[in-house]
């Protein structure tokens, strides 16, 4: 494995004020490929993030409809892996959850697999990871429904991230979770009991969804759905595989919870900090040349990668085709949307607000346009021109270029 050295952004072609993953990738996913075989998946995220923004994928030319002045903005790749495309599909998001978010305390929860895991993991992301959610919100369903610790049901969204901030496999679920729930008989709102910091015992919560996971796995191994491969191709022994199950009630597992900051209304803006979010993003890119990729961890800190590393360590996070990486549960579950959770809204009095901004719960919200979004979002309007700071710039259509 490469070592990791401190960065020394100095010595470094290229500066973090321009700097993308896609340069990276067009840079050294040749070698990279040379020398790592590629999953369909993997290949199609690489492809897409050094192609978007270019002119392979088109766009259109803005002219000032009064000085004449010219820019081209070429399309986006949309792949949910690119760190380039994120923040709009962020934002829409945002808005259209909005009129589900009830108006109560929230928690953020996070559920983390033991690093113990991780190799049966990569070997069976698609299964582990539906695991991991299935067990985590099952287990908060439970305590909610226990009269002991509320007695209703909870809402819940939860969030899959695969990494840690040095680009290390580490799945875990960020989740956002009601204080307080629904009656089993639809008539109340209970709240949360107590100030605690989090509905119910956060050591409870672990130990609840260790078991949990474990069955889980121990019923799928004898369903034939795990695959035992590479670092954990030991376990299709069913001994070893019985002794790696017992051993993982050795292991802390770990939940951890605390309240999202601000209003009710920026709930979802909270979670959205992680809805979107890739691997890495770009403004964490300090700076990379052929030797070295510098990029911020936490508390200030760096790492530096070798190229081919960090592509390594970037492409261990693509998710499998298709995999829902955002979920909702209980009161948030589809099924529960157009009838428990109006309810909720109905005993929370969050209905008399929506009917006073003249708009009844089945209407439908027109999304905005992508440039009215980008202003709402930075206060830069889009069609002024910046040169002449008086025309609107027109758009024309530019044709796409072969790569």
């Amino acid at each position: 494995m490469p070592a990791v050295v401190c960065c020394a952004p100095a010595r470094s072609e290229h500066r973090k004020s321009h700097l993308k993953v896609a340069d990276i990738f067009r840079d050294h996913g040749e070698a990279y490929t040379d020398k790592y075989p590629l999953t369909i998946g993997q290949r199609r995220v690489m492809h897409d993030i050094e192609i978007c923004r270019t002119s392979v994928l088109g766009g259109h030319l803005d002219v000032c409809d009064k000085c004449g002045h010219e820019q081209p903005f070429f399309d986006s790749c949309r792949n949910r892996h690119c760190p380039t495309c994120q923040s709009l599909d962020q934002a829409r998001w945002i808005q259209s959850r909005k009129d589900r978010v009830l108006p109560t305390k929230h928690f953020h929860v996070v559920f983390t697999l033991p690093s113990t895991i991780r190799n049966l993991a990569m070997q069976n992301r698609r299964l582990v990871f539906k695991i991991l959610f299935r067990t985590a919100a099952s287990t908060l369903l439970k305590f909610g429904s226990d009269s002991k610790w509320l007695g209703g049901q909870l809402g819940i969204t939860a969030v899959l991230h695969t990494w840690s901030r040095s680009l290390m496999f580490h799945p875990h679920l960020h989740c956002i979770v009601t204080d307080g729930g629904l009656s089993p008989d639809d008539t109340r709102w209970i709240e949360g009991k107590g100030k605690a910091r989090f509905l119910f015992p956060v050591h409870a919560v672990a130990t609840v969804f260790r078991a949990k996971f474990v069955d889980a796995l121990r019923r799928a191994r004898k369903l034939g759905k795990l695959c035992f491969k590479g670092a954990c191709a030991n376990l299709a022994d069913s001994n070893a595989f019985a002794r790696f199950c017992d051993g993982l009630f050795g292991h802390k597992w770990v939940v951890y919870a605390k309240r999202p900051f601000g209003s009710v209304d920026n709930v979802f803006d909270y979670l959205g900090r992680y809805t979107h979010r890739v691997g890495i993003s770009n403004h964490r890119l300090i700076s990379y040349d052929d030797n070295g990729v510098c990029f911020s961890t936490k508390d200030g800190k760096t790492k530096t990668l070798q190229p081919i590393e960090f592509i390594r360590r970037f492409l261990l996070h693509v998710l499998p085709k298709g995999f829902t990486k955002i979920r909702h549960f209980g009161l948030m579950a589809p099924a529960n949307v157009n009838t428990k959770l109006g309810i909720a809204h109905q005993l929370l009095a969050f209905e008399n607000a929506v009917r006073q901004d003249g708009m009844s719960e089945n209407q439908v919200v027109t999304p905005e346009a992508w440039s009215e979004l980008l202003q709402k979002l930075t206060g830069i309007d889009p069609g002024l021109c910046p040169k002449c700071r008086l025309g609107r710039m027109v758009s024309h259509p530019l044709p796409r270029k072969p790569p």
